[in-house]
Parts: structure tokens; C-alpha cells; sequence
């Protein structure tokens, strides 16, 4: 085991010496990806691995547009908010899925909880991005009737206007936007029963890249680290995740000390948000700062210098206000 790891530290090293800086990009998206000076958490995570793989990295916030031509172009090493609703180029070699996206139908109504299947929106008017209903999978649902928007503020509005009953957005957008609805008018954005839809946002390479393989192997390898020792968390800004990390078969609760904490509750941490497809168990352990505690007694200590409160939205209060007020 001690060898194996020398092997691997080795290993990341010599890629990260031998590797010309690494040219990524994306496409907007609110808390997502975003300019520099926003919220921009798939930035943050993948900037986070480069940097521990010790491989220098370029990361681009381009219009879809610009971001296809310039991969395309070779002008583009890669691409680091690649959906698998779209179809994968065999010119490029792709990661493990690092983050997954749970896509829920939303409204101002509870009664919203009992729809729990794509068919239950059939012939409804749901607003929802480009990014996801542009998409081969997307195309295939026919029973909906899309409202395309550009954008996340598009989509929100669309619902906040009346002009679609519903809306389709990620489980985390849609934690965001009630933050603010929580400030502004003490309600909220209610979900689906269930999330209709899921996915993942994957890293790709060229494989023209030098030593593109590698890179891709070391790149889930840091991201593995990085989801157990509580770096997911503090860059997701999400007190409580959930993983099987040590490959029983039921999920581990990972939190991190460096989080904001609203309470500090077992209740609480069994609303982890999810990184994979295993479910809490009594066997659940959990893992606090990359230390696994054996139950919640010892997690809490773990935590006990934790700060407890709420943290603002991600999203811009300034630029929501006005779909706020009318809510």
C-alpha cells in the first residue's frame, strides 16, 4: 500500500513536469461556471485538482459558440463542464463524471412533490437553459413542451412571470434561488417528488494532448481526494455530502469544519447532497476533514469548531431583486 501511493505521487509528479499548460474552457453557467469575481464552483474544483496534480492549467469562460469553434480549432485542449445528455467526440478522452446535476421540475406550489416522472409534465409548459434541452437525450422527450432560455436568470423569470407553470433546474440553482427567496419574502421554490432527470459534468481532453491519458487518470484521482477530505464541500459551499468512499456498498456523510454550518444536526446531515448512487445506511460512517468518525457522537466533536449559520445565495441579489419583489 505504501508503495502504491510513493508509485502514484511519483507518477503525478512526472506528468505534472513533463505537461504543457493545460487549456480549458466552458460555457456560462449561474454558480456553475461563471466570469471571474462570481461564483464559478466547477472553476474552482477543477483549478483546485490542476493544483494538486501540479499541472498547469488555462481555464475560459466562453459563449457556446466560441467554445465549440475553439475546440474544433485545437485552439481548445479541452473542455471542463461537458454534459452526458450531448454525445461524446472520439477525439477526446473524458474523465469520471466529478460532479453530478439533478435535474428537478419546480413551482410555487408544494403539490409539485407528487410529480415524480417525466410523463407527469406531459403537454406542461417548463421552462428551462439551452444547455440542457439542446441535447440529443433532451430531443428523445417529446411529451414536454420546452420554453427554451439562455440562461438560469431566463428561466427563473419565466416562471416568476407566469409564462410557464413550471421549471426544470439543478437541485444546488434551485437551493440558491430560495436562498434568496428566503431573505426577500420567507417562502420558497418547491421540487419535484424525485429528480426527473440526472447527469454529470465530465473534464475532456484532446487526445492530441500530450500524455492526455495520464492527466485524465491523475485528474480522478485528485477529484476522488478531493470529495472525501471535505474540499467538495467547502468549494460547493454544502455542508453535508454523500459517497460511498470505501466501497462497501452504502454511503459515507462527509462534511468539512471550514463549512457553514446551519445546525449541526444528524437529521441535517441525512440531506446530504449526493455524488454518487449509493443510499445512507445505520452502517453509514462519517468523514469530517478527511478523518472517518464512527458515528454521530464523534462526528459532532469532529465539528465542534464548525461556525453555525446561513450563508448568503450564491446567486446575485442585486440582479434577482426585482423577480424577487414579485414573487
Amino acid at each position: 500500500m505504501r508503495f502504491a501511493l510513493w508509485a502514484l505521487m511519483v507518477s503525478v509528479i512526472s506528468i505534472g513536469q513533463a505537461s504543457a499548460q493545460v487549456r480549458l474552457a466552458a460555457s456560462p453557467f449561474s454558480t456553475y461556471v461563471d466570469y471571474e469575481g462570481e461564483p464559478s464552483r466547477l472553476s474552482a474544483i477543477v483549478q483546485e485538482a490542476f493544483e494538486r496534480m501540479e499541472i498547469p492549467v488555462d481555464v475560459q469562460i466562453l459563449r457556446p459558440a466560441f467554445l465549440g469553434s475553439g475546440l474544433s480549432a485545437g485552439k481548445l485542449d479541452g473542455e471542463f463542464a461537458f454534459i452526458d445528455f450531448n454525445d461524446r467526440n472520439s477525439q477526446f478522452i473524458y474523465s469520471d463524471g466529478y460532479l453530478p446535476f439533478y435535474l428537478y421540475a419546480a413551482n410555487r406550489n408544494q403539490n409539485v412533490s407528487d410529480i415524480r416522472l417525466m410523463p407527469h409534465l406531459k403537454d406542461n409548459r417548463v421552462a428551462i437553459e439551452n444547455r440542457f434541452v439542446n441535447t440529443g437525450k433532451m430531443r428523445l422527450l417529446k411529451q414536454v413542451k420546452w420554453s427554451r432560455n439562455p440562461s438560469a436568470y431566463d428561466a427563473f423569470k419565466q416562471l416568476a412571470d407566469g409564462r410557464a407553470p413550471y421549471l426544470m433546474t439543478t437541485r444546488l440553482l434551485a437551493e440558491e434561488f430560495n436562498r434568496l427567496l428566503m431573505i426577500g419574502k420567507g417562502t420558497r421554490l418547491y421540487l419535484s417528488g424525485a429528480p426527473l432527470l440526472k447527469g454529470h459534468f465530465y473534464l475532456t481532453l484532446s487526445k492530441n494532448y500530450t500524455n492526455a491519458e495520464s492527466v485524465i487518470v491523475s485528474f480522478n484521482s485528485a477529484i476522488q481526494q478531493m470529495q472525501a477530505d471535505g474540499s467538495y464541500n467547502r468549494i460547493l459551499g454544502v455542508p453535508w455530502l454523500s459517497k460511498d468512499i470505501n466501497g462497501d456498498g452504502v454511503a459515507e456523510l462527509i462534511a468539512s469544519s471550514k463549512t457553514l454550518h446551519p445546525e449541526l444536526t444528524k437529521e441535517r446531515a441525512l440531506l446530504a447532497f449526493p455524488l454518487d448512487d449509493s443510499t445512507i445506511g445505520d452502517s453509514s460512517t462519517f468523514i469530517i476533514d478527511g478523518v472517518t468518525q464512527p458515528d454521530w457522537p464523534s462526528a459532532q466533536a469532529a465539528l465542534d469548531s464548525a461556525t453555525i449559520g446561513e450563508r448568503p445565495s450564491l446567486l446575485d441579489e442585486e440582479v434577482y431583486d426585482t423577480m424577487i419583489k414579485r414573487w
